[in-house]
C-alpha cells in the first residue's frame, strides 16, 4: 500500500429512514466517521442527514462531499476524487443506503483505489442482500446478485427463466431488484411464468419497522392475497 496516501473507507449507513444509526452500525464505526472530512457521496443532501443523524462530532459545512453518482462517473471525474485521498487526506464513501459499493455506483471509486495502491477498508453494516438471503431459508452456500431485470418483453421473460434453471440446476439462490413502483408488476410476472415448485422469496423494507420477509412455493403465492409491496424498496430471491 502507498503509505503517504490517506485511507478510502466504505460506511454503512440505514437501509429504512426510521432506523437510527446506532442500531445497525457499531460504535466503532462513528469513531472513524468523526476522524473525516471527507466525503465521496452518492448524494450530499442525504450525506449530510445521514452525519447529523449519526452525531457527526465535526462542523458539517465545514466537510468536504463530491458526488459520485450516475452523473459523475467519467475517469476524469472520479480521478479528481482521489487526488486528496492520494495527497494523504482519508476518506469515507457514503451510500443512498445500506453498504457502498455493492449494486452502487461507489465501486467505482474502489476500484481506482486498488489501482493506486490506496488502502480499502470496508466497515460493518447493514446489507440488505445478505440480510434477504440470510432470512430466506433459501441456499446460503451459493448464491447470485443479478440486479436489476429487463423491463422490456421478451427480454425479462427470458431472464427470469433462466434464473430459474440455472436455481434449479446449481442449487444456486438468485437475487434480483426492481424499481420499487414496478414491484406489483414484477412480481405478477414471476408468479405468471414461474414453475408452480419454484420457491419465491420477497424481503421488503428490510430492517424498518413495516419489514415483511417471506418465502413459498409459487403454488403457494398464487393461493394468498399478495403483499403491499408497491414503492416499497424489495429484494426477490428465487430457488
Amino acid at each position: 500500500m502507498n503509505n503517504m496516501s490517506g485511507i478510502l473507507y466504505l460506511i454503512p449507513c440505514p437501509i429504512a429512514e426510521d432506523t437510527a444509526v446506532c442500531d445497525v452500525t457499531p460504535q466503532a464505526n462513528q469513531r472513524i466517521i468523526d476522524s473525516l472530512d471527507y466525503f465521496i457521496v452518492e448524494n450530499t443532501r442525504s450525506a449530510r442527514r445521514f452525519l447529523s443523524k449519526s452525531g457527526y462530532a465535526r462542523a458539517i459545512d465545514d466537510a468536504l462531499f463530491v458526488e459520485l453518482n450516475e452523473h459523475t462517473t467519467s475517469p476524469k471525474d472520479i480521478a479528481t476524487m482521489i487526488e486528496p485521498i492520494l495527497a494523504g487526506r482519508s476518506a469515507g464513501v457514503i451510500s443512498e443506503a445500506g453498504v457502498p459499493a455493492v449494486a452502487d455506483p461507489g465501486q467505482a471509486v474502489v476500484e481506482l483505489c486498488h489501482r493506486h495502491n490506496i488502502k480499502v477498508v470496508p466497515l460493518v453494516g447493514p446489507s440488505s442482500i445478505l440480510m434477504a438471503v440470510m432470512a430466506s431459508g433459501l441456499s446460503g452456500q451459493s448464491f447470485a446478485f443479478n440486479g436489476y431485470l429487463p423491463i422490456k418483453e421478451p427480454d425479462r421473460s427470458k431472464i427470469i427463466k433462466r434464473l430459474e434453471s440455472r436455481a434449479q440446476a446449481e442449487h444456486q439462490s438468485q437475487l434480483f431488484i426492481e424499481a420499487p413502483y414496478r414491484n406489483v408488476k414484477l412480481l405478477e410476472h414471476l408468479l405468471k411464468i414461474l414453475q408452480p415448485q419454484t420457491k419465491l422469496c420477497i424481503a421488503c423494507d428490510i430492517t424498518s419497522q413495516n419489514e415483511y420477509i417471506r418465502t413459498a412455493t409459487v403454488a403457494e403465492w398464487r393461493k394468498t392475497t399478495m403483499p403491499d409491496i408497491q414503492k416499497r424498496p424489495a429484494i426477490f430471491v428465487i430457488s
